[in-house]
């Protein structure tokens, strides 16, 4: 007796480019594991799209007219896990989408369809999703001076207040792209490994560094062990401080 398949996630696509809306119904109504049930221009058409849908995932853009997406943000998070899919990767932007209740930040150009597929069905699971460009948003803001310190492998949740969760993470005491290319050189890094150890001082855990640089927990896991070894350091706290330049 065969198993029968999981049935389809059904989203909500919200975007005022016809084109690409148009593009996703396609991509996303075209497999057996994802269906799009639902479009909206806006973010009242979108909130009234899910109250009558109730979609699985909503897919949100930020920028449109009328209702945009960040102002939507809060209503819809009630009725669904939001996946923000959008061309805006503004520092400002995405700390406001997570704070607000995001389970995910994709942006256009970063992703493939696979990638995309199952960034939809981690965000339905509670498990984030970021793309390199919004990760790198954010690393930008906690450079900028966000204060607090490390806490190694924090639960995998981005619907806490973003102020919350950037308060718990290291300072980056102002680190300069001269000064991480120093470090990359002294330590000799490679562009991977520098590009993950950003992520582990700005407090990420294994499960979300894998999701923004869209590889496996096992890739994450060596990597860190090569930094480690690297860096001479035995945990996250020794290694985010050297990398910081705290040590």
């Amino acid at each position: 007796m065969q198993d029968t398949p999981p049935a389809p996630l059904r989203l909500l696509v919200a975007d005022d480019n016809p084109v690409v809306r148009a593009g996703l119904t396609a991509l996303l109504s075209g497999r057996t594991d994802t269906t799009v049930v639902a479009e909206a221009t806006d973010g009242q058409e979108a909130y009234e799209a899910a109250v009558r849908h109730r979609p699985d995932v909503i897919l949100l853009d930020v920028r449109m007219p009328g209702v945009d997406g960040i102002s939507a943000l809060p209503h819809l998070v009630r009725l669904a896990p939001v996946m923000m899919l959008t061309y805006s990767h503004e520092t400002e932007t995405v700390r406001e989408a997570l704070r607000l209740g995001a389970g995910g930040y994709l942006v256009h150009g970063e992703f493939t369809t696979e990638q995309l597929v199952r960034a939809v069905r981690d965000v339905r699971e509670g498990r984030p999703h970021v793309t390199p460009g919004a990760a790198q948003a954010l690393l930008g803001l906690l450079r900028a001076g966000a204060p607090a310190h490390i806490e190694p492998q924090r639960p995998p949740i981005l619907r806490e207040s973003t102020s919350q969760q950037l308060s718990q993470l290291q300072p980056s005491m102002g680190q300069s792209s001269h000064s991480r290319s120093r470090l990359r050189t002294r330590y000799r890094l490679s562009a991977r490994e520098a590009e993950i150890m950003d992520l582990i001082a700005s407090g990420m855990t294994n499960q979300q560094i894998a999701a923004a640089c869209f590889i496996s927990e096992k890739t994450v896991k060596n990597h860190i062990n090569r930094i480690f070894a690297k860096l001479q350091s035995t945990t996250r706290s020794q290694a985010a401080a050297k990398w910081l330049g705290v040590a």
